[in-house]
């Protein structure tokens, strides 16, 4: 059971925590930006949820049945909308994010932000601490790879993302980025998703590797029961039996997600692949089912690329990407979001 208590003071909030105590429910209060939840669980049947509803403070009681309460349809019809810069998903208009899966340098990474400007790339992403399989690869230029990807960002005006792999370095990921992403690899580390949420930066979630979709979504409830509902969802592809792609990337979990969660959601098509070949395909793909923006890795020099090379796209291949996303998104009643590259 889910009650809403938006403008209630602490003595009504209080109340209706006595009153569920009194009846051996379990409850949780979210306090978030602009909201009062109280959350209850255990035996709901001896309650009554329309008392709840006329005690003071109360604006709304819901029974949610799914196990992710806070991201599900039942409790928010409309849907979210997650802003970060110029960049908006979940409305009408798509954009995309592009960069190198790792900053390599302050040349490196800023020729990058100029290429996806001036394709009208909404956001420029860049990797600074790369969790990666083997402990003899590139890791990043950890600090002053934030130092960098703040620093390109400003200079050419866009917000930037980047992922954070460890809670004791959220506050200096706070400083330096405007979205904090989750990768796959940590999408249960319940620890680091209930410690990013207290940042109220908005949160690129990606799906793990090997999760499902409920297990996906209820990694994003750690995020939104701890007060932080700026979730952009991630489908990156996942684990299967096919070894021709470094992954499959799972397209039905698009319009399944937009169907019972009111979270926005995007698709990295680079790391779905593993190829740049297939990345121009499935980037259209994904925003045929519905997708709220895209994830591009691309790099200056592809061949060069300490990390992600083969399918990482050229300058001219992610230009390209866009002009041919323009017509697509227009066909189906969307708009591509296209900076000016000014």
């Amino acid at each position: 059971m889910i009650i809403l208590m938006n403008a209630a003071t602490t003595e009504q909030v209080n109340r209706v925590l006595d009153k569920l105590r009194q009846l051996g429910l379990d409850s949780h209060l979210i306090t978030g930006l602009h909201s009062k939840i109280i959350m209850a669980n255990g035996d709901l049947s001896v309650c009554n949820p329309a008392l709840y509803e006329r005690m003071p403070g109360v604006d709304k009681v819901l029974l949610v049945e799914t196990p992710y309460k806070l991201a599900s349809r039942e409790f928010q019809r409309e849907d979210t909308i997650v802003t970060v810069g110029c960049a908006s998903f979940g409305g009408k208009t798509i954009p995309v994010i592009a960069g190198p899966c790792a900053i390599e340098s302050y040349d490196q990474l800023y020729q990058a932000g100029v290429t996806a400007k001036a394709a009208g790339a909404a956001m420029l992403r860049g990797g600074a601490y790369k969790p990666r399989t083997s402990p003899y690869s590139f890791q990043g230029l950890e600090k002053k790879g934030l130092e960098i990807i703040k620093a390109v960002g400003r200079e050419l005006e866009l917000p930037v993302v980047s992922e954070v792999t460890d809670p004791r370095s959220i506050d200096l990921f706070a400083e330096h980025v405007d979205m904090l992403q989750i990768g796959t690899r940590n999408m249960q580390n319940f620890v680091l998703l209930k410690e990013v949420a207290l940042s109220k930066k908005p949160i690129l979630l990606k799906r793990g590797l090997a999760a499902t979709i409920e297990e996906w979504l209820m990694a994003a409830e750690y995020i939104m029961a701890s007060g932080n509902n700026q979730i952009v969802l991630c489908e990156r592809g996942i684990r299967t039996y096919e070894t021709f792609t470094r992954n499959t990337l799972d397209l039905t979990a698009i319009p399944v997600i937009k169907h019972v969660s009111h979270l926005p959601v995007i698709a990295d098509p680079s790391h779905g692949t593993g190829s740049w070949r297939w990345v121009n395909p499935m980037s259209k793909a994904a925003i045929a089912a519905g997708a709220d923006g895209l994830l591009i890795e691309m790099h200056p020099n592809p061949e060069e690329a300490l990390s992600d090379g083969p399918q990482s796209l050229t300058p001219e291949n992610f230009s390209q990407l866009m002009t041919d996303l323009d017509g697509l998104t227009g066909a189906l009643g969307r708009l591509l979001y296209k900076n000016k590259g000014e």
